[in-house]
């Protein structure tokens, strides 16, 4: 990666959040069920968080699940179950309340995409947020997760493992991709974000900042988000 373009990206952080060296996640970054990780990756992309956040919330109301503080961790197989007691239909327009689709262009509903998520992640025995260590790495979970339609980016996969307690990884979304264009000059693609944001994690963090690239996605994203 060009030195030039992570320290540009690097001396635009340091002045812009400069007053957050000891930054906090948001609640959303800490669930206590492995499932609302990837209800909040597939609704999440291509709109206004505030629209997730409320569609979880009615999710949650309404099978009366609480969000990020649980006695029993519900599983994946236990989200299922209280799922597939509806009709794809009924889970859009009565519990999630959100006909978005993954894409305009023949796009699935979103609450299908959720159930065919769940359904790989019990596949590979990803039950609870601990079990998240059986797919740390592996091509053929990120396969069949990129087989669902609206999927195909990974930029919503990426977002399930940062939910799920990756601090490595980022979600290279417009946000992101708008803010590196807008310091740099210069498109990255999605892969080139990773590089960018992880190295300059490295690089503020030696001038006293406690970040890492997930925190610095976070902070990026709700400071380009004013700007929109």
């Amino acid at each position: 990666m060009n030195q030039e373009i992570i320290e540009k990206v690097t001396n635009s952080c340091v002045t812009l959040f400069a007053d957050k060296k000891n930054f906090n996640l948001p609640e959303e970054y800490h669930y206590a069920h492995l499932p609302l990780c990837a209800i909040d990756s597939v609704f999440s992309i291509g709109v206004k968080y505030e629209g997730v956040k409320n569609t979880i919330s009615r999710f949650c109301d309404h099978f009366k699940i609480e969000k990020y503080s649980s006695s029993q961790e519900l599983s994946t197989s236990d989200f299922l179950k209280l799922i597939e007691q509806y009709s794809i239909e009924e889970l859009t327009e009565n519990i999630f309340r959100n006909k978005q689709r993954t894409s305009t262009n023949n796009g699935i509903l979103k609450s299908e995409a959720v159930i065919l998520f769940l359904k790989v992640l019990q596949k590979f025995g990803v039950e609870n947020l601990k079990d998240i260590s059986k797919i740390n790495d592996s091509a053929r979970f990120e396969t069949e997760i990129k087989r669902i339609p609206g999927q195909k980016s990974g930029i919503s996969l990426k977002y399930f493992f940062m939910l799920a307690g990756s601090d490595e990884l980022i979600k290279p979304d417009r946000m992101i991709l708008r803010f590196l264009e807008n310091v740099t000059g210069k498109h990255l693609n999605l892969d080139d974000c990773q590089i960018v944001l992880s190295s300059v994690t490295v690089e503020m963090r030696k001038v006293g900042f406690n970040l890492s690239p997930k925190k610095l996605d976070n902070l990026i994203w709700n400071y380009q988000r004013t700007l929109n």
